[in-house]
């Protein structure tokens, strides 16, 4: 196999795309990628984010650094249809549109050719991006204009001669790239119905509210969905997830008692204390208010923890 002569950019350009998916909890803001990565004092671009596929003028070899989906925008179809698929175990992407022999096509399968990793950004909302990476290019199928991109492992699998972690692990890596999708989308679609906002304390701001589960994820009744979740803000989160904050199924605020009998500063009396007794507020849409059967299950565990 030949060697991809931009690996060690590659490796600098991974390091860095996942400092700020450590930084950002996981969704990096556009804004933090347009600075894109330093490699031997130049900075190099990790794409425009017109367009999904990108290949630096700073390299050498043909193949791509890093795909891009776009989110899907509210009323309007995504222009490529990529996602994972569990059962093929590999994310499906899609060539460029127009004809095949054009340079980002061209990348793509150089990038095949050459088994180089690659960063995929998968967009949740608009100007937010999961980082999945390193990718191969392990199927190329120019007659359906899509390729099968498997997971790696960052570290064992960025060296030269391409991936060399198991198939297993590999399938363990695209069920946890699984899972992160699934959380932030249900963190996307959870603050976009309470507006940001915490539906206790009405405390407003994508940085400083949480979307939770009303029914835990491995429950049978924990989807990921809006029904089953609250937009809660750091406090009131951590209240809720420790039983000294409950909601009933009529969506009324109950504080437990040892809280209430408590004495101390105004963050407890006014934080929590104050709250007891309080009507929750629901999204706007009465399809995404939270299902009441859910909440009675989840305050039936706040009752027992009394």
């Amino acid at each position: 196999m030949p060697v991809d002569p931009d690996l060690a950019l590659r490796q600098a350009a991974m390091t860095r795309a996942q400092e700020l998916s450590d930084a950002y909890d996981g969704l990096v803001p556009l804004a933090a990628l347009r600075n894109g990565f330093q490699f031997r004092g130049r900075r190099i671009s990790f794409g425009s984010f017109y367009k999904g596929i990108h290949r630096p003028k700073e390299m050498d070899g043909a193949a791509a650094l890093t795909l891009m989906t776009a989110a899907e925008k509210l009323g309007r179809p995504r222009p490529y249809e990529d996602e994972i698929d569990m059962g093929g175990g590999a994310i499906l992407y899609h060539y460029r549109a127009g004809t095949l022999d054009q340079p980002d096509n061209r990348a793509l399968e150089a990038a095949h050719a050459l088994q180089s990793p690659l960063i995929y950004f998968k967009g949740m909302a608009p100007g937010q991006y999961v980082v999945i990476a390193p990718v191969f290019v392990r199927v190329n199928d120019p007659a359906e204009r899509v390729v099968l991109l498997d997971t790696g492992l960052q570290g064992i699998d960025t060296q030269p001669g391409g991936p060399i972690s198991t198939p297993d692990m590999r399938k363990y890596a695209l069920r946890e790239v699984r899972v992160r999708l699934h959380q932030q989308r249900f963190r996307q679609d959870v603050l976009r119905a309470y507006r940001q906002r915490c539906t206790v304390c009405a405390l407003r701001g994508h940085d400083l509210v949480q979307a939770a589960h009303i029914v835990s994820d491995p429950s049978p009744a924990g989807i990921a969905a809006v029904v089953n979740g609250l937009a809660l803000c750091a406090i009131h989160h951590l209240a809720y997830d420790r039983n000294l904050l409950g909601i009933d199924p009529a969506g009324e605020v109950h504080i437990a008692q040892r809280l209430r009998d408590e004495h101390d500063g105004p963050m407890l009396r006014e934080g929590l204390q104050g709250f007891h007794g309080a009507s929750i507020r629901r999204p706007r849409l009465v399809a995404e208010h939270p299902d009441p059967e859910r909440l009675a299950v989840r305050f039936s565990e706040f009752e027992a923890a009394a």
